[in-house]
C-alpha cells in the first residue's frame, strides 16, 4: 500500500473502491493523452498508481509515480496546480452529483518494493540461504 493504513479506520465501501477504480482510470486516461499543458508536465508520463476516495466520496487522494524514476515529488507541485482542469475533467467524466476535490501524493511503494528486492538478491542474502 502506498500510505499507512490506520488500523481503526473502517474498510472502504465498495461503492468508495469503485468510484475510486473510475477516478484512477479517467486521470491515467487524461496523463498518457498529455491533456495537461502545463510546461513543467509536458512530455512527462505519470502513473496512477491508486486512488482512496473520502466516504462522502468529496475527496480523492491520487497516488502517482513515474516508473523508473524517482523524482515524481518534484511534480507534485505542478500536479496541485492542474488540480483544478483534473477536477473538471472528472466531472465530466463520472456520474457523481460532486466532482471531487483531488489531492496528489509520491507512491514510495515501488521503490521500496524495488529496495527489499535489491536486498533480496544481494551477496549476503545468498550467502546465508546456501
Amino acid at each position: 500500500m502506498p500510505a499507512s493504513a490506520k488500523s481503526s479506520a473502517k474498510p472502504a465501501s465498495q461503492r468508495q473502491l469503485r468510484v475510486a477504480e473510475e477516478i484512477r482510470h479517467v486521470l491515467a486516461g487524461v496523463f498518457l493523452r498529455g491533456e495537461i499543458r502545463d510546461p513543467a508536465l509536458t512530455g512527462i508520463l505519470i502513473t496512477v498508481t491508486e486512488v482512496r476516495v473520502s466516504p462522502d466520496l468529496k475527496h480523492a487522494t491520487a497516488f502517482v509515480t513515474r516508473l523508473g524514476r524517482s523524482d515524481v515529488a518534484d511534480k507534485l507541485p505542478a500536479l496541485r496546480h492542474a488540480a483544478p482542469f483534473l477536477r473538471r475533467e472528472l466531472a465530466r467524466e463520472l456520474r457523481l452529483r460532486y466532482a471531487p476535490q483531488v489531492t496528489f501524493q509520491a507512491d514510495t511503494s515501488i521503490d521500496y518494493a524495488m529496495h527489499i528486492s535489491q536486498v533480496l538478491h544481494s551477496d549476503a542474502v545468498k550467502r546465508d540461504l546456501e
